[in-house]
């Protein structure tokens, strides 16, 4: 009974020295802030690689990606573009059609392509703020190859 009565004791001191110490917030006077002013980070990074060429060899490609300064995530509007570390989309456009796709990520970074036909392709890559505005891009060229059978 007394070890209960010990092991009960210690688990509420322990809730409210947990407690006291999770209500310290950055908020409060002394402490300092969480998150920098979006005006003192560094510039995003957008860092392309070229299609997975074994997927590319059966005609779906697929391009590995990487940011820096900035993550993707579903967010958009103006009080978004307040959020630091910053956050944004990618902008997607495939051999310059008149219209793109904005990917908000999903845990990948890789975009996927499928259904172009063979021959030489290109896909423009763009981070981009929750209000559309394009950070920096890059674009990759690459051939998806005739996948028709082969005879030997």
């Amino acid at each position: 009974m007394t070890m209960l009565i010990k092991m009960l004791a210690a688990a509420a001191a322990a809730t409210v020295l947990t407690t006291g110490a999770l209500a310290q917030g950055a908020n409060q006077p002394g402490n300092p802030p969480v998150f920098f002013p979006i005006e003192n980070e560094p510039a995003p990074k957008l860092i392309v690689d070229a299609p997975l060429p074994g997927p590319l060899a059966r005609g779906a490609v697929l391009i590995p990606y990487r940011t820096e300064n900035f993550r993707i995530l579903p967010l958009f509007g103006e009080v978004a573009s307040r959020v630091s570390p910053r956050v944004g989309h990618l902008h997607v456009t495939v051999d310059d059609a008149p219209w793109r796709w904005a990917d908000t990520g999903g845990g990948t970074n890789t975009i996927v392509v499928v259904g172009l036909p063979p021959g030489e392709h290109k896909v423009k890559l763009e981070l981009a703020s929750p209000e559309h505005q394009v950070f920096t891009g890059q674009t990759v060229t690459f051939t998806v190859p005739e996948t028709g059978s082969h005879k030997h």
